[in-house]
């Protein structure tokens, strides 16, 4: 037989420790191993060295290896037994560690995760309020579809536990594949007990064997003032119920906001058209302006234009982080009269003699059609 020295094919000394031929193998079977492996000869080499540490791994084979060599696994007929008999128990838990800390999923950590518990679901719901409930701030009661724990079960999901009699409480299955290169353990979770290593002997008929059920609740949620579409807002603990004695998951409450008649929002500010007679334009008013806060009197200059912005500062709306406001701008609209009298008329064509020319607009203009 051409086999290499099992302490060569790890790359240790004869008087190697358990410890150091483990870290050796795991240090093989992490460069080697053919699901990660890409190296030329890979899976030749992986056997290699799962032979050579099924062999050195064990102290009885070790102590037979080291008086007789490779003969010591020889069968009758000469030839070699590869790994009938062996124990691959330390194999396998060595691909755990393995493969556990290069972020792969394991039999044992799919049923720690099963068991461990777990957060219940987080529940997005989405409202809509009005301009001013945004505004101000109000409280509503909103009936949200919650899964929670059955009272039946106990959130179990069934009665009369027992160990699983497929994968005997372990929640994974081991299987061999046979191939070119030799035998090799692979695991999956149990489909059987879905990874949690036990069976129930009765089906709770109330959750159908989730153990949760969907419940209608009404909840009242306090929202802030300055609330705008879009946001979101968090309340702990009223979502799904938790697994295994987790945590309730949230609620997301998510807003839509109603437009308003007449002020429209942009962020913290808010806009509001103001209508101006030719008159009031032309000479000049006192306005009294609806604000979120109040009435406010705004003086019009003599000669606004329509869409001139004048600025109310702190008249917006209240920052829902900060709590700093916003301002409130209001943007004027010169009125056409659609319906002239006589003497109306007559007071209009002596003002289209008012000289104009200078004028920023009408120079902006002439320049333009040139």
């Amino acid at each position: 037989m051409n086999k290499r020295d099992y302490y060569e094919v790890l790359g240790v000394e004869k008087n190697a420790s358990e410890a150091d031929i483990k870290s050796a193998f795991r240090r093989l079977a992490k460069k080697y191993h053919p699901d990660v492996s890409k190296e030329e000869n890979a899976a030749e080499k992986f056997k290699e060295a799962q032979e050579a540490y099924a062999v050195l791994s064990d102290p009885e084979k070790r102590k037979q290896y080291d008086q007789f060599g490779h003969s010591a696994f020889t069968n009758a007929n000469g030839g070699f037994s590869g790994f009938e008999g062996f124990d691959f128990g330390n194999v396998s838990d060595i691909f755990e560690d393995l493969f556990e800390g290069m972020g792969f999923s394991t039999g044992r950590n799919r049923r720690a995760s099963t068991n461990s518990p777990r957060k219940g679901a987080d529940i997005l719901h989405h409202i809509t309020i009005d301009f001013e409930e945004a505004v101000y701030g109000t409280k509503k009661d909103i009936k949200i579809d919650v899964d929670e724990d059955c009272d039946e079960c106990h959130g179990k999901g069934g009665f009369d536990s027992k160990t699983c009699s497929e994968c005997h409480g372990s929640g994974t299955i081991t299987k061999e594949q046979r191939t070119m290169f030799g035998s090799f353990l692979s695991r999956t979770t149990c489909p059987y007990c879905h990874g949690t290593g036990s069976t129930f002997a009765r089906t709770c008929s109330e959750c159908h064997g989730s153990g949760k059920v969907t419940n209608r609740k009404t909840i009242t949620i306090t929202i802030p003032a300055g609330i705008d579409s879009g946001n979101r807002l968090r309340v702990a603990g009223k979502g799904g119920a938790g697994s295994n004695g987790g945590p309730n998951g949230d609620l997301y409450i998510e807003f839509n906001v109603r437009e308003h008649e007449y002020y429209k929002r942009d962020e913290d500010d808010i806009y509001i058209e103001l209508p101006l007679t030719i008159t009031e334009a032309v000479l000049g008013i006192k306005k009294e302006i609806p604000t979120l806060y109040g009435n406010v009197d705004l003086t019009i200059p003599s000669g606004t234009q329509s869409g001139d912005k004048m600025r109310l500062r702190g008249k917006g709306i209240e920052n829902v982080n900060t709590k700093r406001k916003g301002d409130m701008y209001v943007i004027t609209k010169v009125i056409i009269p659609e319906k002239l009298t006589r003497d109306q008329k007559k007071l209009f064509e002596e003002l289209s003699m008012t000289d104009l020319e200078n004028n920023k607009y009408f120079k902006s203009y002439k320049n333009c059609i040139k």
